[in-house]
């Protein structure tokens, strides 16, 4: 069989949580599938990722580049419904792509997409003009009417697709994502002060980590520490790059009485967050919708007690392993954290609970379970 598979996502060389399921899948599936040909459809003037060229040690994936301006590609796909992807790379019997975008491909070839989340349609105000725009124009509900099979990384993301879309859900399989291996706690005391250092952490902090965008109430959040702020070696560590409509979450930080302990470090290189897990007290994740959510599970599988929202997939994917709050109610936010920082044994316990947890999540399985539908087609 040969499968072609959508890579224009890892053009940038970001570490989102498309890029990370696209990635971590992809080499899982390529480590212990020896009997399918691969294709990988790509288009960027820029050089390819150096994550991309190291699919190519495997003697059965064929990158299929090319550099046409993407403006003008993706209007064809769209609008003409021309060129064909399967046709671009040579045929194929499957093309797979790891999110939604823009495409076209033969009446004969069988489609999978995965769909990580309808975010953009329970919350379009959380987006920027400019995002809203694009999925309006890609059209994610055309999409997954037309392909034949849709994977879903959450059973939260398979209800949106049923509700919002009217997808039968035969049609819907659930395959959960992975977690790397080395998510787990860290206990080099070496490696804890070279990321202490690194990023200037405090001794004693709550941390969060995520895309700086609406979506992920970080604003919440900051408004909960406030409320909880009761000494001054207790602080907020908030971790991850910029995304849409942050500013506001910058001002709220700079208006609440407990400014001078909130800290904003920016991005994370993927090397230092097994240790900045273990570093914090507890991790707090009170966003408004989650398809699947990484990193409150890369924190319980490094041993850290977190606060998540009862909402979307999070209480799916963590299980018992955190404690519920409603993103909506400030102060439920600020008594679970509380809850947290003066119960040790509740934290030692949820500590255990999420390290279990964690186990149930690996690439490899995500891997085997996609490979399954691409043959069931």
């Amino acid at each position: 069989m040969t499968i072609g598979i959508d890579i224009r996502c890892l053009a940038q060389g970001k570490h989102t949580g498309v890029e990370e399921y696209t990635v971590n899948l992809l080499n899982s599936l390529f480590g212990f599938d020896k009997d399918n040909e691969y294709k990988l459809f790509y288009n960027s003037y820029k050089a390819s990722p150096e994550i991309i060229s190291g699919f190519l040690k495997y003697k059965n994936v064929k990158l299929c580049r090319f550099r046409y301006p993407n403006k003008v590609l993706n209007s064809s796909f769209r609008f003409l419904k021309h060129p064909k992807i399967d046709k671009m790379i040579g045929d194929v019997d499957v093309f797979f792509s790891p999110n939604i975008i823009f495409s076209s491909l033969s009446r004969n070839c069988r489609r999978i997409v995965t769909f990580h989340d309808l975010s953009f349609e329970r919350y379009p105000e959380f987006f920027s003009r400019k995002r809203r725009l694009w999925h309006k124009t890609v059209t994610p509900s055309r999409l997954a009417k037309e392909a034949d099979k849709i994977i879903a990384v959450s059973d939260s993301t398979k209800q949106d697709l049923v509700q919002l879309y009217n997808i039968d859900p035969k049609k819907i399989k659930v395959i959960y994502s992975g977690i790397e291996e080395r998510f787990s706690p860290v206990e080099n005391k070496e490696e804890l002060r070279r990321v202490r250092k690194k990023y200037n952490l405090p001794e004693k902090f709550i941390l969060f980590l995520g895309t700086l965008e609406p979506r992920k109430n970080i604003e919440g959040l900051i408004l909960a520490f406030d409320k909880l702020k009761q000494s001054k070696n207790l602080n907020l560590i908030i971790a991850g790059s910029k995304g849409w409509l942050y500013e506001n979450i910058y001002k709220t930080a700079q208006k609440v009485n407990s400014s001078d302990n909130i800290k904003f470090i920016g991005y994370i290189d993927p090397e230092d967050k097994p240790a900045l897990y273990s570093l914090a007290k507890l991790f707090v994740y009170p966003s408004f919708w989650e398809g699947f959510g990484f990193p409150p599970l890369e924190a319980v599988a490094c041993g850290t007690s977190v606060v998540i929202s009862n909402v979307s997939s999070l209480p799916e994917v963590v299980g018992e392993a955190g404690l519920l709050v409603d993103p909506y109610n400030i102060n439920e936010i600020a008594e679970a954290m509380n809850q947290l920082l003066q119960d040790e044994s509740l934290r030692t316990n949820l500590q255990r609970k999420g390290i279990e947890r964690a186990r149930e999540f690996s690439w490899g399985k995500t891997a085997k379970e996609t490979l399954k539908v691409f043959r069931e087609l």
